[in-house]
């Protein structure tokens, strides 16, 4: 099954909407399963997957960085431009910068920045560096993808099938959970570069206050299988995102 196409920052928020937990900033999970501050949430899918959805609503900001391996995915309708990489912030209500990694042409590697301020998305030009207003036609704003509500909120609670998996010291200590997110969920946040296909995710969760610090998956396409590794930290940290100042056009 050929992937639908997703523009040129469409995975940065594949990224940033995978934030699952930020209660806040850096506060521990409260409800039933939590405990004080430091100390563990109960050790079960039951509690985990609930308090991460819960908490994504709170989410002020996060740094995120994705790679990929296997397989290329395109992100452009001439099958022309490879995402190798990405490196962002998110705010909240809706700002986002990311420096993309991409390969053109299979041959020529390269960076990207995408910036969107209030709305506005600028995309830099590989040859000259500056920023431009994005043309229309475009799909390329990396906020688009980060909506707590619509998106990753139901995602999170309507995995199905998910099973601890242990605890692990990845990012300092977490729990490790592997469960089946629902295909229209999936094509929903992954702006459709995930079409028609049920996918399962291995995600890390802090022990004391379900921040999603690392989440893993693969997906199937024409070209075979591609592999993806999101890590997220620096969650609540003050962030400025600005329009950039060398726009042209």
């Amino acid at each position: 099954m050929k992937p639908k196409r997703a523009g040129l920052t469409s995975l940065v928020a594949v990224l940033a909407v995978l934030v699952a937990a930020c209660s806040g900033g850096n506060d521990s999970a409260t409800g039933d399963g939590s405990s004080a501050e430091g100390e563990a949430l109960e050790a079960s899918a039951e509690v985990l997957m609930p308090a991460a959805a819960e908490a994504i609503g709170a989410v002020s900001s996060v740094h995120f960085q994705l790679e990929r391996t296997g397989a290329p995915v395109h992100i452009d309708p001439a099958d022309l431009i490879a995402i190798e990489a990405v490196e962002g912030r998110w705010v909240a209500p809706d700002s986002a910068d990311a420096l993309l990694e991409v390969k053109i042409n299979d041959s020529i590697n390269t960076k990207l920045g995408a910036v969107s301020v209030d709305g506005l998305v600028y995309l830099s030009n590989p040859i000259t560096g500056d920023f431009e207003p994005l043309p229309d036609g475009y799909d390329v704003d990396p906020t688009e993808f980060f909506d707590p509500v619509d998106g990753w909120r139901p995602l999170l609670l309507e995995m199905s099938d998910v099973e601890l998996i242990g605890e692990d010291d990845r990012a300092g200590g977490t729990y490790h959970l592997r469960g089946t997110a629902p295909a229209s969920r999936v094509e929903n946040v992954t702006a459709g570069l995930v079409d028609d296909q049920d996918l399962e995710l291995d995600l890390w969760i802090e022990t004391d206050t379900a921040l999603v610090r690392s989440v893993e998956f693969t997906n199937d396409h024409d070209l075979g299988t591609s592999s993806w590794r999101l890590d997220l930290d620096r969650y609540g940290e003050e962030m400025t995102i600005e329009i950039p100042e060398n726009v042209s056009g």
